[in-house]
């Protein structure tokens, strides 16, 4: 019951938002695509790495909604990034509808 309710406090925080970056591999695809880059999954985690490890994300998303592929995606470094958002504050989640 506490975990719930730090866990709303957290994602409903003041001046912060929500990060949809829940896309599917094939909608990731058409994104990469549209600049000349493979659809791979090294090349979908290194988008997501770059939106991830953004400075001062976490003073503007309080969480993220989640591919089910990005839970377990690491940095180019080996930090999870789960750990990544946990760092900034950031509550991750899950797209559960496929």
């Amino acid at each position: 019951d506490e975990e719930l309710i730090k866990t709303a406090n957290t994602i409903a925080s003041k001046g912060r938002g929500i990060l949809a970056m829940d896309e599917s591999n094939a909608t990731c695809g058409k994104r990469l695509d549209s600049i000349g880059v493979e659809n791979t999954e090294e090349n979908r985690r290194a988008y997501r790495e770059l939106l991830l490890t953004t400075p001062g994300l976490g003073e503007y998303i309080s969480g993220a909604i989640l591919f089910e592929e990005t839970l377990y995606q690491s940095t180019k470094d080996g930090k999870t990034f789960v750990d990544v958002m946990g760092e900034q504050g950031i509550v991750p989640g899950i797209k559960v509808d496929k």
